[in-house]
Protein backbone atom coordinates (compact mmCIF):
# COMPACT_ATOMS: atom_id res chain seq x y z
CA UNK A 1 0.00 0.00 0.00
CA UNK A 2 1.51 3.28 -1.18
CA UNK A 3 2.62 5.87 1.75
CA UNK A 4 1.40 9.33 0.18
CA UNK A 5 3.93 12.23 0.90
CA UNK A 6 2.15 15.57 1.73
CA UNK A 7 3.76 18.53 1.44
CA UNK A 8 3.43 21.51 4.22
CA UNK A 9 4.07 25.16 2.61
CA UNK A 10 4.00 27.95 6.06
CA UNK A 11 6.53 30.26 7.09
CA UNK A 12 5.48 29.77 10.60
CA UNK A 13 7.28 27.43 12.00
CA UNK A 14 4.94 26.19 14.78
CA UNK A 15 2.38 25.32 12.71
CA UNK A 16 4.49 23.60 10.38
CA UNK A 17 5.54 21.45 13.29
CA UNK A 18 2.14 21.19 14.58
CA UNK A 19 0.96 19.67 11.15
CA UNK A 20 3.89 17.76 10.24
CA UNK A 21 3.23 15.51 13.70
CA UNK A 22 -0.63 15.47 12.86
CA UNK A 23 0.21 13.88 9.96
CA UNK A 24 3.27 11.82 10.28
CA UNK A 25 0.42 10.34 13.27
CA UNK A 26 -1.43 9.61 10.81
CA UNK A 27 1.13 7.54 8.78
CA UNK A 28 1.90 10.44 5.91
CA UNK A 29 5.03 10.74 4.70
CA UNK A 30 5.59 14.92 5.10
CA UNK A 31 7.83 17.45 3.94
CA UNK A 32 7.81 20.81 5.12
CA UNK A 33 9.01 24.11 3.93
CA UNK A 34 8.34 28.13 4.72
CA UNK A 35 8.25 29.45 1.18
CA UNK A 36 6.35 28.78 -2.28
CA UNK A 37 10.29 29.30 -3.78
CA UNK A 38 11.45 26.29 -2.36
CA UNK A 39 8.26 24.46 -2.74
CA UNK A 40 8.57 24.94 -6.38
CA UNK A 41 12.17 23.03 -5.74
CA UNK A 42 10.37 20.55 -3.84
CA UNK A 43 7.73 19.64 -6.85
CA UNK A 44 10.32 19.42 -9.10
CA UNK A 45 12.24 17.05 -7.21
CA UNK A 46 10.16 15.09 -5.38
CA UNK A 47 6.26 15.80 -6.11
CA UNK A 48 3.97 15.27 -3.40
CA UNK A 49 0.73 13.43 -3.46
CA UNK A 50 -1.00 16.72 -1.81
CA UNK A 51 -0.31 20.19 -0.73
CA UNK A 52 -1.32 21.91 2.50
CA UNK A 53 -0.75 25.75 1.41
CA UNK A 54 -0.58 28.73 3.65
CA UNK A 55 -1.44 31.83 1.25
CA UNK A 56 0.37 34.89 3.11
CA UNK A 57 3.87 33.74 2.00
CA UNK A 58 6.80 35.64 2.14
CA UNK A 59 7.88 36.55 -1.50
CA UNK A 60 5.74 34.20 -3.94
CA UNK A 61 1.92 33.88 -2.20
CA UNK A 62 0.00 30.95 -2.13
CA UNK A 63 -2.44 32.42 -4.26
CA UNK A 64 0.10 32.22 -7.06
CA UNK A 65 1.53 28.99 -6.22
CA UNK A 66 -1.48 27.79 -6.31
CA UNK A 67 -2.08 28.85 -10.11
CA UNK A 68 1.34 27.48 -11.20
CA UNK A 69 0.63 23.83 -9.99
CA UNK A 70 -2.64 23.48 -11.47
CA UNK A 71 -0.83 24.82 -14.78
CA UNK A 72 0.68 21.60 -14.82
CA UNK A 73 -0.73 19.40 -12.14
CA UNK A 74 -4.22 18.55 -10.71
CA UNK A 75 -2.94 17.48 -7.05
CA UNK A 76 -4.99 18.27 -4.14
CA UNK A 77 -4.68 21.58 -2.41
CA UNK A 78 -5.70 22.42 0.47
CA UNK A 79 -5.41 26.20 1.40
CA UNK A 80 -5.00 27.60 5.11
CA UNK A 81 -4.85 30.67 5.87
CA UNK A 82 -5.65 33.55 8.99
CA UNK A 83 -7.79 35.37 6.34
CA UNK A 84 -11.51 34.39 6.11
CA UNK A 85 -13.24 36.28 4.12
CA UNK A 86 -15.19 35.09 1.67
CA UNK A 87 -13.74 36.77 -1.48
CA UNK A 88 -10.48 34.84 -0.18
CA UNK A 89 -11.85 31.34 0.13
CA UNK A 90 -13.83 32.09 -3.36
CA UNK A 91 -10.48 33.54 -5.56
CA UNK A 92 -8.88 30.29 -3.67
CA UNK A 93 -11.23 27.77 -5.14
CA UNK A 94 -11.13 29.47 -8.55
CA UNK A 95 -7.57 29.34 -8.88
CA UNK A 96 -7.91 25.36 -8.08
CA UNK A 97 -7.39 24.42 -4.30
CA UNK A 98 -9.75 21.44 -3.42
CA UNK A 99 -10.40 23.03 0.11
CA UNK A 100 -10.24 25.68 2.31
CA UNK A 101 -9.37 26.25 6.32
CA UNK A 102 -9.31 29.43 8.34
CA UNK A 103 -6.83 29.72 10.89
CA UNK A 104 -7.03 28.82 13.93
CA UNK A 105 -8.20 25.84 13.03
CA UNK A 106 -8.06 21.72 14.84
CA UNK A 107 -5.24 19.83 13.51
CA UNK A 108 -7.55 17.06 13.96
CA UNK A 109 -10.07 18.44 11.18
CA UNK A 110 -6.81 19.25 8.87
CA UNK A 111 -5.91 15.64 9.10
CA UNK A 112 -9.95 14.69 8.08
CA UNK A 113 -9.88 16.63 5.28
CA UNK A 114 -6.33 15.56 4.14
CA UNK A 115 -7.67 12.15 4.21
CA UNK A 116 -11.07 13.31 2.16
CA UNK A 117 -9.25 15.01 -0.33
CA UNK A 118 -6.79 12.18 -0.92
CA UNK A 119 -9.80 9.71 -1.46
CA UNK A 120 -11.36 11.44 -3.97
CA UNK A 121 -8.18 11.96 -5.63
CA UNK A 122 -7.66 8.08 -5.44
CA UNK A 123 -11.10 7.43 -7.01
CA UNK A 124 -10.38 10.00 -9.42
CA UNK A 125 -7.46 8.34 -10.77
CA UNK A 126 -8.82 5.02 -10.65
CA UNK A 127 -11.52 6.11 -12.78
CA UNK A 128 -9.03 7.83 -15.32
CA UNK A 129 -6.94 4.68 -15.36
CA UNK A 130 -9.57 2.42 -15.50
CA UNK A 131 -11.11 4.52 -18.43
CA UNK A 132 -7.62 4.76 -20.56
CA UNK A 133 -7.43 1.01 -20.11
CA UNK A 134 -11.00 0.20 -21.32
CA UNK A 135 -11.53 -1.22 -24.40
CA UNK A 136 -15.15 0.48 -24.92
CA UNK A 137 -16.44 2.89 -22.51
CA UNK A 138 -20.33 4.63 -23.14
CA UNK A 139 -21.72 7.15 -21.69
CA UNK A 140 -25.19 7.33 -22.55
CA UNK A 141 -25.75 10.54 -21.17
CA UNK A 142 -23.64 12.39 -23.92
CA UNK A 143 -24.02 9.35 -26.04
CA UNK A 144 -19.84 9.30 -26.63
CA UNK A 145 -18.27 6.23 -27.50
CA UNK A 146 -14.83 6.07 -25.59
CA UNK A 147 -11.61 3.26 -26.40
CA UNK A 148 -8.45 3.55 -24.66
CA UNK A 149 -9.37 6.56 -23.48
CA UNK A 150 -9.36 8.25 -26.91
CA UNK A 151 -13.26 9.50 -27.94
CA UNK A 152 -14.41 8.01 -31.12
CA UNK A 153 -16.90 9.25 -33.44
CA UNK A 154 -20.36 6.97 -33.80
CA UNK A 155 -23.41 7.93 -36.11
CA UNK A 156 -26.10 7.13 -33.87
CA UNK A 157 -27.43 3.60 -35.23
CA UNK A 158 -23.74 3.10 -34.23
CA UNK A 159 -24.14 3.98 -30.67
CA UNK A 160 -27.50 2.15 -30.21
CA UNK A 161 -25.83 -1.41 -31.54
CA UNK A 162 -22.64 -0.40 -29.04
CA UNK A 163 -24.69 -0.09 -26.39
CA UNK A 164 -27.13 -2.66 -26.98
CA UNK A 165 -24.50 -5.57 -26.91
CA UNK A 166 -22.83 -4.26 -24.24
CA UNK A 167 -25.51 -4.52 -21.98
CA UNK A 168 -25.70 -8.00 -22.81
CA UNK A 169 -22.25 -9.28 -23.10
CA UNK A 170 -21.98 -13.12 -24.61
CA UNK A 171 -25.85 -12.91 -25.97
CA UNK A 172 -25.71 -13.17 -29.40
CA UNK A 173 -28.28 -10.94 -31.44
CA UNK A 174 -29.59 -12.74 -34.61
CA UNK A 175 -30.27 -10.12 -37.68
CA UNK A 176 -33.82 -9.72 -37.25
CA UNK A 177 -33.64 -8.83 -33.54
CA UNK A 178 -30.86 -6.22 -34.24
CA UNK A 179 -33.17 -5.09 -37.26
CA UNK A 180 -36.15 -5.04 -35.04
CA UNK A 181 -34.13 -3.41 -32.13
CA UNK A 182 -32.36 -0.50 -33.64
CA UNK A 183 -34.05 0.19 -37.01
CA UNK A 184 -37.61 -0.26 -35.54
CA UNK A 185 -40.29 -3.54 -36.15
CA UNK A 186 -41.43 -1.28 -39.21
CA UNK A 187 -38.71 -1.89 -41.31
CA UNK A 188 -38.65 -3.27 -44.33
CA UNK A 189 -35.38 -3.24 -45.98
CA UNK A 190 -32.41 -5.62 -46.32
CA UNK A 191 -30.53 -7.24 -43.15
CA UNK A 192 -27.64 -6.76 -44.96
CA UNK A 193 -28.05 -2.94 -43.08
CA UNK A 194 -26.84 -4.85 -40.31
CA UNK A 195 -23.96 -6.55 -41.93
CA UNK A 196 -22.93 -3.34 -43.10
CA UNK A 197 -22.69 -1.38 -39.57
CA UNK A 198 -21.28 -4.06 -37.45
CA UNK A 199 -18.37 -3.47 -40.70
CA UNK A 200 -18.34 0.19 -39.70
CA UNK A 201 -18.07 -0.19 -35.91
CA UNK A 202 -15.16 -2.59 -36.40
CA UNK A 203 -13.28 -0.33 -38.51
CA UNK A 204 -13.62 2.27 -36.17
CA UNK A 205 -13.18 -0.26 -33.04
CA UNK A 206 -10.80 -2.48 -34.22
CA UNK A 207 -10.07 -4.20 -30.71
CA UNK A 208 -13.45 -5.06 -29.68
CA UNK A 209 -14.26 -8.68 -29.35
CA UNK A 210 -17.58 -7.98 -31.62
CA UNK A 211 -17.86 -11.23 -32.80
CA UNK A 212 -19.74 -12.81 -35.85
CA UNK A 213 -22.05 -15.81 -34.76
CA UNK A 214 -22.08 -17.53 -38.27
CA UNK A 215 -25.70 -17.84 -40.16
CA UNK A 216 -27.16 -16.27 -37.28
CA UNK A 217 -26.05 -12.70 -35.79
CA UNK A 218 -23.49 -10.91 -33.87
CA UNK A 219 -22.41 -10.70 -29.54
CA UNK A 220 -20.19 -8.86 -28.08
CA UNK A 221 -17.97 -11.81 -26.20
CA UNK A 222 -17.43 -10.46 -23.13
CA UNK A 223 -17.98 -7.40 -21.18
CA UNK A 224 -14.02 -7.53 -19.68
CA UNK A 225 -13.13 -4.27 -20.47
CA UNK A 226 -16.49 -2.65 -21.68
CA UNK A 227 -17.39 -0.16 -19.03
CA UNK A 228 -20.88 1.61 -18.95
CA UNK A 229 -21.32 5.13 -17.21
Amino acid sequence: MKTFHIAIVDDDLNIRQIITAYLQKEGYVTTAVESAEEAITLEQENPPDLWVLDIMLPGMNGYEFCRRIRAGSETPIIMVSARDEEVDKILGLELGSDDYLTKPFSPRELVARVNRALQRWKQMKSHTEETANSTLVLDKEKRLVYSFGEEVEVTSKEFQVLSLLSEHPNRAFSRDELLSLIWGYDYFGSDRVVDDLIRRIRKKLDKLPLETVWGFGYRLRTSEGTKDE
